[in-house]
């Protein structure tokens, strides 16, 4: 059955990011909110699976590379906010990492982008349930993962579609940023924890999102 799953690391206060940059260009890189992205997503850019799927050599096979490799190997499609999509582009290359449908939810209306590997982006500008269901239809019976960033995933989370959360949670405390599991909401959501993965860089938490 097809479920609709995130992941996101985050720092041990609860920040998937340094404080959210607000120029333009290729300043980005050397921003706060991307020294803080990069820390408390090392154990990604470390581990062998995301590293093949970057046409990289080299890494760590370890827990974290197989956790990562179950996730690619479990998502159909993908689900992708604009701003995500947009910084992606350039460092992805020609052959992203997803080698699967990517839908992007955006209020800028643009072609499908068709890229090596069997990675597409397509652009949907009437709604995130709308980008969901058009996932499903293409995921052929795997999942759907929310890719990020932040701001969507609590989106996808605050309007009862998401079925799995994963939290990879490194130890460190960032003070400061764009905190995931910010803002208001109608009505708790109650979670059920399904799978605990300790390691020295990353404690690996899975939940069962349950009805609210």
């Amino acid at each position: 059955m097809t479920k609709v799953t995130a992941q996101m690391s985050v720092s041990l206060d609860g920040y998937y990011a340094g404080p959210r940059y607000q120029g333009g260009g290729s300043g980005w890189m050397d921003s706060a909110e991307a020294a803080g992205f990069f820390r408390v997503t090392q154990w990604v850019l470390d581990a062998m699976a995301w590293r093949e799927r970057q046409g990289l050599a080299g890494g760590e096979q370890n827990v974290s590379s197989e956790i990562i490799a179950e996730s690619f190997e479990a998502a159909g499609a993908y689900v992708m906010g604009r701003r995500m999509a947009d910084g992606g582009e350039e460092p992805w290359g020609e052959e992203p990492p997803f080698h699967a449908p990517v839908f992007v939810v955006t209020n800028r209306p643009r072609e499908t982008l068709v890229r090596k590997g069997g990675t597409t982006f397509t652009y949907v500008t009437d709604g995130l349930a709308a980008a969901v269901e058009q996932a499903r239809a293409a995921a052929d019976g795997r999942n759907v993962a929310v890719a990020g960033g932040g701001t969507l995933l609590r989106q996808v989370l605050w309007s009862g579609l998401l079925d799995e959360l994963d939290l990879h949670i490194a130890p460190v405390v960032l003070g400061t940023g764009m905190r995931l599991l910010d803002g208001q909401l109608p009505a708790p959501i109650e979670l059920t924890p399904a799978r605990v993965v300790p390691t020295p860089q990353v404690t690996h938490l899975r939940y069962t999102v349950n009805d609210r």
